[in-house]
């Protein structure tokens, strides 16, 4: 079964380019992140503790990414009042870390919950999106990696019996 590139002109690809476009323009500045953080620190609640992970979920940074989904699943954990919006944090977090079947199975708890939720729609298509792109380049892997091991029989096969006709002479 040979994998193909997302098509691009699919539902799922317009909400991957929509969606990525979204966040690459809302990256939050360090005078952000470090305002959210004294706040989290000074006054201490799960409110202030919930504005610091959101904002952390869209940082340039993958470890203080992976930091916000430990803190939003936490919240969670302890109940906090917006569960759905931790959830959503948390797969923005990992869809921007590379986690695409991660984010699909956040989302899709959302979904199950709130179906009418637009942005885990969009989120959860942006995912659907880059998961067949990735098993697409991971066909193309295993093809190209097949075709060099072939290669590479063939042309010991064929050095070896050249060898080998060579000593009956």
């Amino acid at each position: 079964m040979i994998t193909k590139r997302p098509n691009p002109n699919s539902k799922q690809h317009a909400a991957r380019l929509t969606l990525d476009n979204k966040l690459s323009e809302s990256v939050p500045s360090r005078t952000t992140l470090e305002a959210l953080a004294v706040e989290c620190a000074s006054e201490p609640s799960p409110d202030n503790t919930f504005q610091y992970a959101f904002c952390l979920t869209k940082s340039a940074k993958a470890d203080e990414r992976r930091y916000a989904i430990s803190i939003l699943d936490n919240l969670v954990k302890e109940g906090y009042e917006h569960q759905v919006d931790c959830i959503y944090g948390a797969a923005i977090a990992l869809y921007l870390n590379g986690k695409y079947a991660a984010a699909r199975e956040k989302c899709e708890a959302i979904l199950r919950a709130e179906p009418d939720q637009a942005p885990a729609v969009e989120l959860h298509l942006a995912c659907l999106d880059a998961i067949e792109e990735e098993n697409a380049k991971n066909v193309e892997k295993v093809v190209i990696g097949g075709s060099a091991a072939i290669a590479g029989v063939g042309l010991a096969l064929g050095i070896a019996g050249l060898l080998l006709g060579g000593s009956k002479r």
